[in-house]
């Protein structure tokens, strides 16, 4: 399996994620810098989390242009798996790789705490390694991670068990959209999600639970 972690000038999550990443893999990712337009042949592009040029106009809306954004979407089209967590969700949606939008949290506030998910579907490469309706706590640390669509591409989501991750009753930190944490494209090649599993890796962290879905990729896509 080869993996790489793409750097924006402002993203701070991108060594945990590749230490994530080398935990399960037994061996570092590739680290590639937002203004590369080549990419070595992958099976996995992690779009991880920060504040990808200060988020000065919109967060992810000006590195949804970066010139490796155009080699991402070209992959992900032919079926390359593409994680894009916290930040790197909302690139992907600025992106239009997945629908919706993220906005403001409900209260205005930023928010950075655990947060207890529900693991809505196990039959994609990023959680085969869990059991559907597991239980999972990740870290959340986001200012916009509102997650917000119509009702009929919500329906749609619902429908198509694109709906990967959900917040647990009473658990929503920001006043997504029917409790959603995380979603898949059409192609199931591309997931999206607001809280950190690179950050629930460890035990010193205070969870572990985010090793399964890395172990997941690893399992998929080796």
């Amino acid at each position: 399996m080869e993996a790489a972690v793409v750097v924006f000038p402002g993203s701070n999550r991108e060594r945990d994620v590749a230490l994530a990443l080398e935990h399960a893999m037994g061996r570092p990712p590739y680290m590639v810098w937002h203004r590369d337009s080549e990419l070595p042949k992958l099976d996995l592009i992690v779009v991880p989390g920060g504040f990808s040029y200060g988020d000065y106009l919109r967060c992810g809306a000006i590195a949804a242009h970066s010139p490796v954004m155009r080699e991402i979407k070209e992959r992900a089209k032919a079926g390359v798996a593409v994680l894009g967590i916290c930040n790197g969700f909302q690139i992907l949606t600025e992106a239009h790789l997945l629908p919706g939008a993220l906005m403001r949290n409900a209260d205005l506030k930023f928010i950075c705490r655990p947060a207890d998910l529900i693991v809505e579907e196990s039959q994609s490469r990023f959680t085969r390694a869990y059991s559907k309706g597991a239980r999972v706590r990740f870290p959340v640390a986001h200012g916009e991670g509102n997650y917000f669509a119509d009702d009929e591409t919500l329906d749609r989501l619902e429908g198509d068990g694109r709906i990967v991750f959900r917040y647990a009753p009473g658990e929503n930190p920001n006043g997504a959209a029917r409790d959603i944490a995380g979603i898949l494209n059409e192609k199931r090649n591309v997931l999206g999600m607001m809280p950190h599993p690179e950050r629930a890796c460890d035990p010193m962290l205070g969870s572990t639970t985010g090793r399964a879905l890395f172990q997941s990729l690893v399992e998929s896509l080796a």
